[in-house]
């Protein structure tokens, strides 16, 4: 029998503990497989065989799907059953998992990662989901707390036990990991989680919202990174960018007028819903695209392992989860405009120091620095961005403006990837001519190079060369990275002023008050 949450059913008290534990072991797995495979990369790459850019596919195949469904994930639980949808997820995910760690080329493991990425916009909204249904509105806020604590310690171990586990076994262990999470959190779901519905599951389900924005993103995403190999005049790629650009004005003009729409455009004209996430879009742009690359510049340019590259930016987590409840009280004390503003400003100089160390550079005194006021400035930025957004709304439409903001937060670092990818390539290709020429590298080196360029940082040197000769070209595809990272880390501090900008002419300088309800069906 079907509940429809706590209100109409109390869920038995005996069964909270268990409930809160399937939404954080369940949150756990989507969290570890979107920071994990960064740092697994470059082992991927090598083993795998893989170019750059396919290698940046593992990464948005997962992020594209995620993102792309994550509210009609949300939408699905409503409509057929939280507990069903999300315990769906979780075993999608599992067998991806499995997947993942059986592929024997890349394209198999793109695809792989694919799947996972729909188990993941199943069982992520699902978690919290699980929560708000399951628990009083008393008890809500503290189970949150609990959840969100353990997504902060998951966000913290996940890359460091990833890397460790690439360093000592194999990068399928950073898969496998999940499995044996994936059926505690099943028979769990199982035994101890009561089923239930959401309020609006008569409402129906966005089936042409969905589509439309998958083939709008991933159009984008297709024609970004594989521009820089087939070239922008090739047939894929401008297919793919109109697919890319036509699924976008489809999906706005399908919002318009859909029964119940993905994605509301009428809470986008609240002002400091939409400067909330235009703030989201330019500095989450940012965020994932630039620290995609920074585990590959600890990796493969200054020859850190896998997991001291993992445990890189514990210092950017544990600030944001030392600091979260006083940021927590800034938009009391401040209203939402100053932080939003700070925030993303301080933000900008973290991302502007990551561009200063060169090859050999020492993490202490070279990247630390940077990981540490970057953390300072999202740790700023973050809690008032979420209360914005919250306090932006009526209490009826909280949950599906949370799940836009999030949703948009996850399309802006699949964006970014892509595009950086194309701004790192130019940069790279361009310097590497330059590091040859300079290195005195003969023509046969240099052509051997060349066609490694597609690999960046993780390109072979020639066989049968003298040390110094490899030496010498070893540094010319260092640097080569690291001056395709500098020109990333610039555009990433570019956009996190222009966030800052954004709040300074969108959001209103008092707190903010509820001013929208859910939007009524056409």
């Amino acid at each position: 029998m079907i509940q429809h949450g706590c209100e109409a059913a109390p869920c038995p008290q005996t069964s909270k503990p268990w409930v809160l534990a399937a939404a954080i072991i369940g949150s756990s797995m989507a969290f570890i497989a979107g920071t994990v495979v960064n740092v697994a990369l470059p082992a991927i790459q090598r083993e795998l065989n893989a170019t750059a850019f396919q290698a940046q596919w593992v990464v948005e195949s997962y992020a594209l799907f995620l993102a792309a469904l994550l509210l009609v994930g949300g939408a699905l639980g409503d409509l057929f059953g939280r507990r069903r949808i999300f315990a769906l997820g979780v075993l999608l995910f599992a067998l991806a998992s499995v997947g993942c760690a059986l592929s024997g080329t890349v394209q198999q493991l793109i695809l792989a990662r694919a799947v996972q990425g729909i188990g993941g916009a199943l069982l992520v909204p699902g978690s919290l989901a699980l929560i708000s249904a399951n628990f009083t509105e008393k008890e809500r806020g503290r189970a949150i707390g609990r959840w969100s604590g353990a997504s902060g310690i998951t966000a913290a171990v996940g890359p460091v036990l990833g890397g460790f586990l690439v360093d000592h076994y194999a990068w399928t262990w950073a898969f496998l990991v999940n499995v044996p999470m994936a059926l505690a959190v099943l028979w769990i779901a199982w035994r101890h989680v009561p089923e239930s519905r959401g309020r609006s599951a008569g409402n129906g389900l966005d089936v042409w919202g969905a589509a439309l924005a998958t083939a709008a993103l991933g159009g984008i995403v297709y024609a970004f990174i594989e521009a820089p190999t087939q070239g922008w005049h090739s047939t894929p790629v401008l297919a793919a960018l109109t697919i890319g650009i036509g699924g976008s004005l489809a999906f706005v003009a399908v919002e318009r007028r859909v029964r119940s729409p993905m994605l509301p455009l009428s809470l986008l004209r609240i002002g400091n819903f939409g400067g909330a996430n235009l703030l989201t879009l330019l500095l989450y742009a940012a965020l994932g695209g630039g620290l995609y690359f920074f585990p590959l510049n600890l990796i493969q340019v200054q020859g850190y392992s896998a997991t001291v590259a993992g445990a890189a930016l514990l210092p950017f987590i544990m600030i944001m989860f030392a600091l979260s409840g006083w940021a927590g009280q800034l938009v009391d004390r401040f209203g939402p405009r100053l932080p939003l503003m700070v925030g993303p400003s301080i933000a900008a100089a973290g991302f502007a120091l990551f561009a200063v160390p060169g090859v050999g550079a020492n993490y202490w005194t070279a990247f630390l620095p940077a990981v540490v006021v970057l953390g300072f400035g999202m740790t700023i930025t973050v809690a008032p961005l979420t209360t914005t957004v919250m306090n932006a709304v009526g209490e009826e439409a909280a949950g599906i403006a949370s799940g836009v903001n999030n949703a948009v937060s996850r399309a802006a670092s699949v964006l970014a990837i892509a595009v950086f990818g194309v701004v790192m390539a130019w940069a790279f290709d361009a310097a590497l001519a330059e590091g040859l020429r300079e290195a005195g590298a003969s023509a046969q080196a240099s052509a051997f190079i060349e066609g490694q360029r597609s690999k960046l940082a993780g390109a072979a040197l020639p066989p049968g060369i003298d040390a110094a000769a490899a030496a010498a070209l070893k540094r010319a595809v260092a640097e080569s990275f690291v001056a395709g990272f500098r020109r990333v880390m610039l555009i990433c501090a570019g956009l996190a002023l222009l966030s800052a900008l954004s709040a300074w002419v969108m959001i209103g300088r008092g707190p903010s008050k509820a001013r929208a309800a859910v939007p009524r069906p056409r």
